[in-house]
């Protein structure tokens, strides 16, 4: 298992459409993938439960990613959540 906190850098934060391409990012994986925010914690592959969360550029968040292609799913969500121009 890997936990690691993360920055937002999408300028919009994470309204429907970078939401759903998170989601899009993370279920290319085979590994469990989560983001914590405050007391929640919510499946990154789920759109309804990371709608929930409500975040912002600047927001930092822990993702933690469990499975046999973690380390990937790891760096693929990070450059995702980092990267101003993935929207």
């Amino acid at each position: 298992m890997i936990k690691k906190p993360i920055t937002i850098r999408l300028s919009s934060g994470l309204e429907a459409r970078p939401v759903a391409m998170l989601v899009q990012v993370a279920s290319q994986y085979e590994s469990e993938i989560y983001v914590e925010s405050g007391r929640k914690k919510v499946n990154a592959k789920s759109i309804m439960g990371m709608m929930t969360l409500g975040l912002d550029n600047g927001e930092e968040v822990t993702v933690i990613a469990n499975g046999k292609d973690e380390s990937e799913a790891m760096e693929g969500v990070e450059k995702y959540l980092s990267s101003p121009s993935a929207e």
